[in-house]
């Protein structure tokens, strides 16, 4: 959407009291302003497709034991989290961003460890490449270039999130589903993956055959 500068006479009162709320939401006046008056007219702002698109999002992964949800600061972004049953029980973190301006491009995904251990990066790096493999070699042909957009670095992984191209899974419910299905697969493969982690092959070889077996029960492209 695009945006102009405008001038509105308004009393210091509410200007102080709307400088209040925006700092306690962590967002500017001008954001505040706009927002409240795109909700009193019924618009649909970037910011409130954002914030639809997460509340479900949230929804559908506190149902699930293994998640933990967490607040931030920006609209634009939430981090859930998920132990891995490892040495230690170290932590993932699966951080999502949704763009403002998405047209084609929705947002991305970052996954990452905060752990040291090498031996634990590894067995992260090997999941995170099988996994890409996986998904180009399935689902390429059905993105743009024939290339799924995601970049892999040690102990992290990035996925861009595309906008699905039927018309009738487009809609703010259908993406948060999308989103929320491809964390919980993705953290389910990477749980099985683990589980054979001191045999690589035979642990890819039941992450090709577990992801093969989702795709048959159907999936959003996303």
């Amino acid at each position: 959407m695009k945006k102009s500068v405008y001038s509105l006479v308004l009393m210091d009162e509410v200007v102080e009291a709307i400088d209040r709320m925006a700092y306690a939401m962590n967002t500017s006046r001008s954001s505040l302003i706009n927002q409240v008056l795109a909700d009193y007219a019924s618009c649909v702002t970037p910011e409130s497709r954002m914030k639809d698109i997460f509340s479900r999002v949230e929804e559908l992964m506190q149902g699930v034991d293994t998640f933990q949800v967490q607040l931030q600061p920006s609209d634009a972004m939430l981090s859930i989290r998920s132990a891995l049953r490892y040495k230690y029980k170290p932590t993932i973190r699966y951080s999502v961003e949704l763009y403002r301006d998405a047209r084609q491009v929705v947002g991305e995904l970052r996954v990452t460890s905060r752990s040291q251990s090498q031996a634990l990066l590894e067995v992260l790096d090997g999941f995170f490449h099988r996994w890409s493999q996986l998904e180009q070699g399935y689902l390429g042909p059905l993105f743009p270039g024939g290339q799924v957009p995601s970049q892999i670095g040690e102990g992290r992984f990035r996925r861009q999130f595309l906008l699905p191209r039927e018309q009738d899974r487009q809609t703010n419910d259908q993406v948060a589903q999308a989103i929320a299905g491809y964390i919980r697969f993705f953290d389910r493969a990477m749980k099985v993956y683990f589980q054979e982690s001191g045999d690589p092959a035979a642990a890819g070889a039941q992450l090709e055959q577990l992801y093969r077996s989702q795709l048959k029960k159907g999936i959003t492209v996303i």
